[in-house]
């Protein structure tokens, strides 16, 4: 015969089941949520250290993100490209030079593959920076392009002045990481990064451009960065 604290300890588990239940599907939920939201929005990169950082509009450094710094320089068809006519749009950029036969080739491959399969969607575009602007001119990167099916239209290929470009990779999309901070324009510049930015001209994301993996991990980025609107 059961006693009379057995009992007991049985109508509370009883009467207080469905309490249990409610509790641990609540506590579930909100990890939920929270792992869901987390992984639904890309972090923003403040620093050559990419150290990742999720930062909601309603945080008070939201308004002092890291954002590309304003250039000018001639697409391969001679138009002149600016941070403000990147505005508005997601964009890969990346750094390569025409004769490159190392890592280039692989870059260009595999941005290839994110301009096909970007195609019909305005809101990308793809940049690659020369970092020997002195031998790509206008006429020669117009030629690559054409040698390698880029669209211009989707995917500029820019030229203009050394320092510039360089400043540019190193201090402003980190291209080099922490290693390039304390270069200058007469060190060289040759990185296998492309940088993930946002419509605002934020850093969203860094990859390595000759990596399969990465073209499939940036793919899937992008799309979450559309999200955003």
């Amino acid at each position: 015969m059961a006693s009379l604290v057995d009992t007991t300890v049985c109508r509370f588990i009883r009467d207080n089941i469905h309490a249990f239940i409610f509790c641990a599907i609540c506590i579930t939920a909100c990890h939920s949520a929270k792992k869901e939201t987390t992984e639904d929005r890309l972090p923003f990169y403040n620093s050559a250290g990419f150290d990742a950082e999720w930062i909601n509009e309603t945080d008070r450094n939201y308004a002092t993100i890291h954002t590309i710094d304003t250039f000018s320089l001639k697409n391969q068809l001679g138009h002149t490209i600016t941070k403000d006519s990147l505005e508005g749009n997601i964009y890969v950029a990346n750094f390569f030079f025409t004769s490159c036969s190392g890592i280039c080739p692989k870059m260009v491959n595999n941005l290839q593959y994110l301009q096909d399969t970007f195609a019909h969607n305005n809101d990308l575009r793809l940049v690659s920076f020369s970092v020997t602007p002195w031998e790509d001119s206008v006429e020669i990167l117009k030629n690559y392009g054409e040698l390698h099916n880029i669209n211009p239209s989707k995917w500029y290929l820019l030229t203009g002045s050394k320092e510039e470009i360089y400043t540019l990779g190193r201090k402003s999309y980190f291209a080099e990481k922490e290693l390039g901070i304390q270069k200058d324009a007469s060190e060289f510049l040759h990185t296998e990064s492309m940088l993930l930015i946002d419509k605002k001209g934020r850093i969203r994301g860094i990859y390595n451009a000759t990596q399969k993996t990465d073209i499939i991990r940036i793919t899937a980025d992008i799309r979450t960065l559309m999200k955003e609107g």
